[in-house]
């Protein structure tokens, strides 16, 4: 291993019960009744993609973008009141990390927004060598875009990358990518099937550098 890269949502930022109360919110006043566990079928993917789905599959009429902006808006106010901290055991892999000179990149579903935010309130955003949006690439996860991407600007081949990953879209999209990958079973990011992976932790202090 040369380069560690993580996701955010639910890896660093136990943010996906904050993601699910506002698309919840917003898909009921578009007229959506969302089917139990539907919203967790589309945790690891981009917000684009998944009201654009929802639309279709909901013969829905609502602008996306107009959605986008308005979900955006409401996260970061919800992020801003929350006073969160960074799920136990991430701010010490990445002392880890960066102690033993690996390259540290980030690859996230998130907004450009969302994602300084969040980095920037854990005061971490210096941590990371290389951090990406999903509205940064062409195809969102479980497309390997991002984790390509991520890894083509660290100067690290894929096959020397490792993924931090809570969602079964997530870690679809590393193991496209010829990354190796491990999955990590959060309880708040709801039902994922991480089998794919090539290791499943339940506590981020199992990982051993």
């Amino acid at each position: 291993m040369k380069a560690f890269i993580f996701d955010m949502d639910g890896v660093i930022i136990n943010s996906e019960p904050l993601h699910f109360a506002v698309e919840a919110e917003l898909a009921k006043e578009n007229g959506i009744i969302l089917k139990e566990g539907e919203l967790e079928s589309y945790v690891g993917t981009r917000a684009d993609e998944m009201w654009s789905s929802l639309k279709a599959a909901h013969q829905a009429d609502f602008d996306v973008d107009t959605l986008l902006k308005e979900a955006n808006e409401k996260k970061l106010a919800y992020l801003h009141d929350a006073n969160m901290e960074p799920i136990d055991g991430i701010r010490e892999l990445l002392e880890q990390l960066k102690e033993k000179g690996y390259k540290i990149g980030l690859g996230s579903s998130s907004t450009v927004a969302f994602i300084d935010a969040v980095l920037t309130a854990f005061s971490i955003k210096d941590q990371f060598d290389v951090v990406l949006s999903g509205e940064q690439v062409a195809k969102g996860k479980p497309a390997p875009d991002i984790y390509l991407a991520v890894a083509d600007r660290l100067g690290v081949s894929p096959q020397h990358c490792t993924v931090l990953e809570d969602a079964a879209h997530g870690v679809q999209a590393g193991k496209e990518a010829g990354m190796t990958v491990i999955g990590y079973v959060n309880p708040y990011s709801g039902n994922q099937d991480l089998s794919k992976a090539d290791l499943r932790i339940e506590d981020i202090a199992a990982i051993t550098i």
